[in-house]
């Protein structure tokens, strides 16, 4: 079975301020905010891209109504 994660919004889940979160530990060591990549700059004309993190590729699409679907 596939794994399918649709990224639809960018809502957050209540933070727990135990434990600071990725994003905030990058920033606290000095590399600074995350990079923002446009859309346009990424897919370049295509409706998808293929992502490879460590020897496993992932599969980046754009949908018909304009939703990010991220797939193993």
């Amino acid at each position: 079975m596939k794994q399918c994660l649709i990224i639809a919004e960018r809502k957050r889940p209540p933070m727990n301020d135990a434990e600071p979160e990725e994003d905030d530990r990058e920033a606290a060591n000095g590399d600074g905010p995350a990079r923002t990549i446009k859309a346009d700059e990424l897919f370049a004309g295509k409706r998808e891209v293929w992502i490879d993190l460590d020897g496993v590729r992932y599969r980046l699409r754009i949908t018909r109504r304009g939703k990010l679907i991220l797939q193993k």
